[in-house]
């Protein structure tokens, strides 16, 4: 399980370099990708860190749209850069990937927020998250 703890993570600093920079994620992925070939220090990139930045760049303006019109009285550009990234990676994991069980997907995301973020986030992340979760079947039909 840890393995996919920190394939989660690292797809997460990929989301998170991505938006600051202002350049597509995958193209970032790329970068981490090649960085991890040319240079023994740093682990390569996992499959599943692939995959859950592939399939978020697949989703992006629906988990974007998904998380402007649940989370209340906040706006997507005015979020935490740390929050809405978490946020994005949660939403797609839970939404997207069946493999994953709801519950870890929503736990992964708390974590993450606990490590790299403020003290009122995980609470946010994971009620924002747990909505998600309870409209699923029809967020899915909606793509």
């Amino acid at each position: 399980m840890a393995a996919r703890s920190n394939a989660r993570k690292r797809a997460f600093q990929i989301l998170f370099e991505a938006d600051q920079r202002g350049v597509p994620v995958r193209e970032v992925l790329a970068d981490w990708i090649r960085h991890a070939r040319s240079d023994d220090r740093q682990p390569p990139v996992s499959a599943f860190t692939m995959d859950l930045v592939e399939g978020y760049a697949d989703k992006v303006n629906r988990i974007d749209d998904l998380i402007v019109t649940y989370a209340v009285d906040w706006e997507l550009d005015r979020m935490p850069v740390v929050d809405r990234n978490i946020l994005r990676l949660g939403a797609y994991e839970l939404i997207w990937v069946d493999d994953t069980p709801d519950a870890v997907a929503i736990d992964e995301a708390v974590q993450l927020a606990k490590e790299f973020s403020t003290d009122d986030s995980p609470s946010f992340v994971n009620g924002l998250l747990a909505r998600f979760k309870d409209l699923k079947p029809s967020l899915r039909r909606g793509e």
